[in-house]
């Protein structure tokens, strides 16, 4: 074991300092040609090997097959998708809980794991201000947390409304409506429409000029709704959209869901990371009064992947959710008559959750909040935003780069270059300017000198920095904007 350790971790330091901090996308192939360099002539998997493998063959073909080949978080700019370099001791986090392989859904198979998943669950709970009766769980992401809001909003807060007795299901779901804006992550369709709900369910109400929801906006659309016989139950905000970094307005969105009667969930899985700032926390206000909020610890704690969360006000909403059916086999306090030395409040964390399975995620971010206090993470937070406002600054002082908004909200900047000035960009026929984003995008890949993603944003093309990387300095946005300038020059 100590061979098999010491040769794995040589290996993986030679990717961290030899791939990952030379080139911030390993190998820019496009996908078919990468898929073909992979796969070789079939063109697809190999068989299953028959015969076994010296592990020294195996990490050998991983420093040559697939070091070189990956989306490198480590490199200084990599300002793609919300993939921060973990904290080095988050890796060791998820070793320990790897080696120590705790099944955290009934309280059995990982005794203490289940204690440290409560602990960290009320961590988060407190830094957004939800009192002692509220509770959550570890997800593997956003996606899984926005699902679990929107059942709990379906189950237990619809199914208050509509005084079915019972989960509201088929024919019920017609007529009900959730309101969100333009900039709402797409899991928040996909949980209404695997939830059953019409496609009409949804109504996407628009953001203002800084991409935020207002709750006047909200409101008109509830009056009108209402009045064409309609059923309003709950509303999706978002505080650090993915397109743009916006927070949604959302104190004005409580004010409407009390006055309205309706349920209001928060997806803060990127934003939430801001609460952990004295300076930056008010950047993302109110979401103690929302009604459920998503985080992910994989975005601006500088997790490893996996770990999601969705924390409820009220955590008694998980169990009456999803804590209906118990197998036979989960001989917990909770599902049969106790023995003597068990107690009857076991946390089980299956009958809070849509997983069975659940691995021991906790465990990372437990040993990197210990390691850096809520303190350090909060400068870190704030070094990206510096760094964030620092390239929105620089694109408003130029003549060949803007921004939108001109002064991001957390560490998002959307941006694109304007080749040969603002009144030359503008003057180039419909659609070149966005081409231009997209092959300059690509330019940057292929150099591995950074990575960007685009996005769209009113009906145009931008660059888009999304800033998680503790890594960056200011040097490297002076960079990022200097590479991008020769690039366009070089004939982009």
């Amino acid at each position: 074991m100590e061979r098999l350790g010491a040769d794995t971790w040589a290996t993986a330091l030679d990717f961290l300092y030899d791939q990952a901090a030379e080139r911030a996308m390993g190998d820019p192939l496009p996908y078919p040609a990468l898929r073909a360099s992979f796969f070789g002539s079939t063109g697809g998997p190999a068989p299953a090997p028959v015969s076994p493998t010296p592990i020294a063959a195996i990490l050998e073909e991983f420093r040559e097959r697939l070091a070189g080949g990956q989306m490198n978080a480590q490199h200084p700019r990599q300002f793609g998708y919300f993939t921060p370099p973990p904290l080095p001791v988050s890796m060791m986090g998820e070793l320990l809980a790897q080696m120590t392989n705790q099944g955290v859904d009934v309280w059995h198979a990982g005794p203490l794991a289940t204690f440290v998943e409560e602990e960290v669950v009320r961590w988060l709970c407190d830094l957004i201000e939800f009192g002692p009766s509220a509770f959550g769980l570890l997800t593997s992401g956003g996606v899984m947390a926005n699902f679990m809001g929107m059942a709990l909003a379906r189950d237990g807060h619809l199914g208050r409304i509509l005084d079915a007795g019972r989960p509201p299901r088929g024919a019920m779901l017609e007529g009900v409506r959730v309101y969100a804006s333009d900039q709402t992550h797409f899991s928040i369709a996909r949980a209404l429409d695997l939830l059953g709900f019409p496609p009409e369910t949804l109504v996407v109400v628009p953001s203002d000029d800084r991409f935020r929801l207002h709750g006047a906006e909200v409101a008109r659309a509830v009056a009108r709704d209402r009045a064409a016989g309609c059923t309003p139950f709950a509303i999706a905000a978002v505080a650090g959209s993915t397109n743009t970094g916006s927070v949604d307005r959302i104190g004005e969105l409580a004010d409407v869901a009390e006055a309205e009667g309706l349920w209001l969930h928060v997806d803060a899985a990127y934003g939430g990371g801001a609460r952990l700032s004295i300076r930056d926390r008010d950047r993302v206000a109110d979401l103690d009064r929302a009604d459920s909020v998503t985080v992910d610890p994989h975005k601006w704690f500088f997790q490893a992947y996996d770990i999601g969360g969705l924390l409820v006000r009220d955590g008694t909403h998980l169990v009456q959710t999803f804590g209906g059916r118990a197998p036979e086999y989960y001989r917990g306090g909770e599902t049969v008559e106790p023995d003597a030395h068990e107690a009857t409040d076991q946390l089980n964390f299956y009958k809070l959750s849509f997983e069975g399975t659940r691995r021991w995620r906790a465990l990372k971010l437990w040993m990197s909040w210990k390691h850096l206090g809520t303190e350090g993470f909060g400068r870190l937070v704030e070094a990206n935003d510096d760094l964030a406002a620092q390239l929105a600054r620089r694109c408003a002082q130029s003549d060949d780069f803007e921004a939108i908004p001109e002064i991001p909200e957390l560490s998002v900047v959307c941006f694109r270059h304007l080749p040969g000035g603002l009144e030359a960009a503008y003057a180039l026929p419909p659609g070149e300017l966005d081409s231009h984003q997209d092959r300059l995008q690509r330019a940057l890949e292929v150099s591995g000198d950074g990575w960007l993603t685009t996005t769209q944003l009113r009906g145009a093309t931008w660059l888009r920095a999304g800033i998680v990387n503790y890594l960056t300095t200011e040097a490297d946005i002076e960079r990022l904007l200097a590479t991008l300038r020769r690039l366009a020059t070089d004939g982009v």
